[in-house]
């Protein structure tokens, strides 16, 4: 959802952003299931959105080696890349450490990201956004307009 979120907002602000989506612990290939799908069409903003080409796929070297920046969404997707992917511990963080620290925008993205000292940022689960796995309709949605608010806040930042 973030994804989606993430590129609606940087089309609607000019930004120019490539944003990948890839999770910590996933089965690779699975489309996007219903419930995600009528959390996206509960945002009015995002239209009808074409949801089809998105495939799970599990983060990998490929993803983070151009990254300027990791957002991840929960404490326990922080760790996990700090420990497999260490070369980019210094810029990723949960979206609301985010929302939190980063300076708003102007001047090298990568610069001011590194200078959070992320990678050594104390972890609270208090701050992740609940994954709704599992959940019903109502949760997801919920997780979509809590994303929402997240990603707008996020890509005025950058």
């Amino acid at each position: 959802m973030a994804e989606f979120m993430l590129e609606h907002w940087a089309r609607r602000l000019g930004l120019s952003l490539e944003v990948v989506s890839a999770g910590t612990h996933v089965v690779e290939g699975q489309p996007m299931g219903m419930r995600t799908r009528a959390a996206l069409a509960s945002i009015p903003e995002l239209g009808e959105l074409v949801v089809g080409h998105h495939r799970s796929k599990q983060l990998d070297a490929a993803h983070v080696e151009r990254a300027d920046l990791v957002v991840a969404m929960e404490a326990d997707h922080v760790r996990f890349v700090r420990r497999h992917h260490p070369e980019v511990a210094d810029c990723c963080a949960t979206i609301r450490q985010l929302c939190a620290r980063l300076e708003p925008g102007g001047g090298d993205l990568s610069r001011r990201v590194r200078s959070l000292g992320l990678a050594d940022l104390p972890l609270n689960p208090g701050e992740d956004v609940a994954d709704p796995a599992g959940g019903d309709v109502e949760v997801y949605v919920a997780c979509a307009q809590e994303l929402w608010t997240l990603t707008e806040r996020l890509a005025r930042l950058l």
